[in-house]
């Protein structure tokens, strides 16, 4: 996944000052995720990109390590930690391989699965880094059941994007291939939610077995 860590750091600039699209959606989603953890929790986010759901998260826990390939995403956490005064928060540079390897209450990826070639890896990593009975909790880009113009541009916009270097790995996953995965790595599905309106990215919080 370090491969792409070159896209990600040429558009951390860009990534950091674009606004949240929906403020009400993420709210409500960082309300959900709060309502999992304990302040005794120990968490770890893979793909945190400049930090700002860690940040969110962080005083609600004991203590959060947010991780990412890009380092100039990193660097921009840290200096809004830093601005935030949130101290119990440590941004590494890592991907789900080479992640801290826990055991943790928690385990976060937001917006990050689908641009994980290999997929299936990944959440064996996550497994392996998340405490028994422990909550994995996953945001999740889907392919729309219908071929609306968010299906064209991915089967055919999105290929030329990335054959210029402007789009990285993009998943076509669909929500079965997806819920598939997350068992098989040894996850009980607890609950499911698409987001709202035309967004089709689908939210999954699971246990370990």
């Amino acid at each position: 996944m370090y491969r792409s860590a070159k896209f990600w750091d040429k558009v951390a600039d860009k990534y950091a000052a674009a606004p949240i699209r929906n403020e009400d959606a993420y709210n409500a989603t960082l309300d959900r995720v709060r309502a999992l953890l304990n302040a005794t929790d120990t968490v770890l986010e893979l793909g945190c990109g400049t930090g700002t759901t860690a940040i969110a998260l962080a005083p609600d826990v004991s203590h959060f390590i947010a991780t990412d390939v890009s380092e100039a995403m990193l660097a921009k956490g840290r200096d809004k930690a830093r601005d935030q005064q949130v101290e119990n928060i440590d941004f590494v540079q890592a991907d789900s391989t080479d992640a801290p390897e826990g055991p943790f209450d928690a385990v976060l990826a937001f917006n990050l699965l689908h641009l994980i070639e290999d997929m299936d890896g990944a959440l064996s990593d996550i497994a392996e880094r998340t405490k028994p009975g422990g909550v994995f909790v996953s945001k999740t880009f889907c392919m729309p059941e219908r071929r609306n113009m968010i299906w064209w541009f991915i089967r055919l916009g999105l290929p030329v994007m990335q054959a210029i270097g402007k789009a990285p790995y993009f998943g076509k996953l669909s929500t079965a291939d997806l819920d598939a995965a997350i068992t098989h790595a040894g996850f009980t599905i607890v609950e499911t939610q698409m987001a709202p309106g035309k967004d089709p990215r689908r939210t999954v919080i699971a246990r370990r077995a």
